[in-house]
C-alpha cells in the first residue's frame, strides 16, 4: 500500500511539474501575444473614435443645434486646445464639440476655467 501511495505521489508531482512545463512553454507566449492583440484593438478603437470626433466637429457648424448658439458663418475652427470660436455681433464664444461620452482633457479645462475667470486678454502686435 504505501508503495502505491508514492507512486500516486510521484504521478501527482509529474503531472504539477508537467503542468507548469506546458504553461510555460506553451501558454504563456500564447497569453503574450493575445495581450498585444488585445492592446491593439484597443488601440485602434480609441484612434476611431477620436477620428469620429474629429469627423463630427467638421458638420457640427452646419446642424440646427448649433445655430442655437451661433452661426456658422461666425465660426472659426482652431482645432487644439478647443474647436473652436465664434466672433458674433455682441460677443466671442470658445466652442469645444464633443461627441459620444468624451470629456474635456486637462488643457481644455484650463482653457474653459480661465475664460469663467475673465482672464481674457487683449494684445495687438505691430512690425
Amino acid at each position: 500500500m504505501r508503495f502505491m501511495a508514492a507512486e500516486l505521489i510521484i504521478g501527482i508531482l509529474i503531472g504539477i511539474v508537467l503542468m507548469i512545463i506546458a504553461y510555460f512553454a506553451f501558454l504563456q507566449p500564447k497569453i503574450k501575444n493575445l495581450n498585444k492583440e488585445i492592446d491593439k484593438l484597443r488601440f485602434d478603437f480609441r484612434s476611431k473614435v477620436v477620428t469620429h470626433g474629429q469627423s463630427w466637429e467638421q458638420f457640427v457648424p452646419f446642424m440646427t443645434e448649433f445655430e442655437k448658439i451661433s452661426k456658422k458663418e461666425n465660426f472659426t475652427f482652431i482645432g487644439m486646445p478647443i474647436d473652436g470660436i465664434s466672433f458674433d455681433e455682441d460677443s466671442i464664444k470658445f466652442i469645444e464639440i464633443k461627441t459620444g461620452t468624451s470629456q474635456l482633457n486637462k488643457k481644455q479645462k484650463h482653457v474653459r476655467d480661465l475664460v469663467k475667470e475673465k482672464k481674457v486678454e487683449w494684445f495687438e502686435l505691430r512690425f
